[in-house]
């Protein structure tokens, strides 16, 4: 019995494993006498994408691989599936989060200079238990502070290949519907203001 094409092995894969799979992975799905190269696996997963145009899935990478997703403009219907209600993050929150994106490595001393205001621990912890972010290091001044940067899987819920895929700042600001975000450096105009509400995480 002939084996099926390539591209049908690797939608039926995705599709199948619920999370982005890297090239080392789906090759993993042959033996090794058959196994595609990484080219081979590229070239064929270009060919399923152009064979998904039109439909309501599309084929996306992310920052831990390939994975079939809902195409976004299907949303308002397939997220009646789930009865909770989507998780509805405080500004406070995202801000942090924003900050450490864009700024990253960064301490918690120095997101509180650049917003100005003081961050309850919940909002780290919240974004760590996400696992958007993590400690990646320690800064070198007295107390060694821990430096705090965004992961893949911060970079797969926000359906980003890389962080070179984040808006710049300037097009963030152009959003009418997007608070604007001073993530100057405390020396280039940070302002003071209230220390956050730590219960809005």
């Amino acid at each position: 019995m002939a084996s099926p094409p390539l591209t049908k092995i690797l939608e039926a894969a995705l599709l199948a494993a619920g999370e982005p799979l890297p090239l080392e992975r789906l090759q993993e799905l042959f033996p090794e006498a058959e196994r595609p190269s990484r080219a081979e696996l590229r070239q064929a997963l270009a060919e399923l994408a152009e064979q998904l145009a039109g439909r309501s899935i599309e084929l996306k990478e992310v920052a831990s691989g390939y994975r079939l997703q809902v195409r976004r403009e299907f949303s308002p219907w397939v997220s009646r599936l789930w009865e909770e209600r989507p998780t509805r993050y405080s500004r406070a929150l995202l801000e942090t989060l924003a900050v450490i994106a864009y700024r990253q490595p960064v301490t918690r001393a120095e997101i509180e200079e650049i917003r100005g205001v003081s961050i309850g621990t919940p909002i780290i912890r919240t974004l760590q238990e996400r696992e958007w972010i993590r400690v990646v290091g320690h800064r070198d001044v007295p107390g060694r502070p821990a430096m705090y940067g965004t992961t893949k899987q911060f970079l797969d819920y926000f359906n980003l290949k890389s962080l070179s895929e984040l808006p710049t700042l300037l097009e963030l600001r152009s959003l009418d519907d997007h608070p604007e975000l001073d993530l100057r450096f405390p020396e280039e105009g940070a302002r003071a203001a209230p220390q956050d509400d730590d219960e809005r995480t």
